[in-house]
């Protein structure tokens, strides 16, 4: 008829622990792969863009590189060359042009 050790309707003993703890180990790993390196990003750039100060080369968000003249509040005033000054909001500059780009090595 059925085997002896097994309940009534074929449910086993103990099934809401192991689903419990997939469940965490599954919000830790979620946690640790996703959310965690998105902060440290998230915080590294702001910290970089409260950084940025006259004579920095920067490339902004839109691919612009230019050398900072004039730090603002929220804002900076990039020389792009030839005298041509743009002002772009600090969030909009991405990175610092300190080093020689790496795309052009073979």
């Amino acid at each position: 008829m059925g085997q002896p050790n097994t309940p009534p309707g074929g449910e086993q003993k103990g099934g809401g622990y192991t689903s419990i703890l997939f469940l965490l180990v599954l919000i830790v790993v979620f946690y640790l792969f996703f959310i965690r390196p998105q902060v440290k990003k998230s915080k590294d750039q702001r910290n970089f863009q409260e950084g940025i100060s006259k004579g920095d080369k920067v490339i902004t968000v839109g691919g612009i590189h230019g050398k900072v003249v004039e730090v603002h509040e929220t804002a900076v005033t990039i020389d792009t060359g030839n005298g041509n000054k743009l002002k772009v909001e600090k969030s909009a500059i991405s990175m610092e042009n300190s080093t020689p780009s790496q795309s052009g090595r073979k």
